[in-house]
């Protein structure tokens, strides 16, 4: 995995960037990635990126180790905000609907559904492949 960082304290932002192989060994970036947020508010949080994660490994990069995921955490003045973004040909709007599958015993369609549980607010990229997360900070301070 490489890291890149670039802190702008000034103005009550900093960032970093992540670029990882799309695997579905995720466990060590999660906890990177939740490294700034209270223990009390990590739990939902590491439910909502994991789900956005294993979405871009499986559906986005169809599980291809050749093809890669960016990932940037930004902290804000109050938002805890992380970007994903993989290299497939992106979710199509008329399937980017947050609820349950019809049928309980189905074995997929949950994801969307859980992470819109997780965060305040998503919005996607045009193409679909680039989902931005953000979360209220329980306590708002300057990153």
């Amino acid at each position: 995995m490489r890291h890149g960082l670039s802190p702008r304290p000034s103005s009550g932002l900093s960032w970093s960037l992540f670029i990882t192989p799309s695997t579905l060994q995720l466990h060590p970036l999660l906890e990177v990635l939740l490294e700034p947020v209270p223990d009390g508010e990590r739990e939902l949080l590491r439910l909502g990126l994991q789900e956005a994660l294993v979405n871009a490994v499986r559906h986005g990069n169809r599980e291809d180790p050749r093809k890669s995921l960016r990932i940037r955490r930004i902290l804000l003045n109050g938002w805890f905000v992380w970007q994903i973004q993989d290299e497939g040909p992106g979710i199509p709007v008329d399937r980017r609907f947050f609820r349950l599958p019809e049928a309980p015993e189905a074995p997929s369609g949950r994801g969307l559904f859980l992470i819109r549980q997780c965060f305040d607010d998503i919005r996607w990229s045009p193409r679909g492949n680039r989902v931005q997360l953000a979360k209220r900070r329980q306590n708002s301070f300057d990153p």
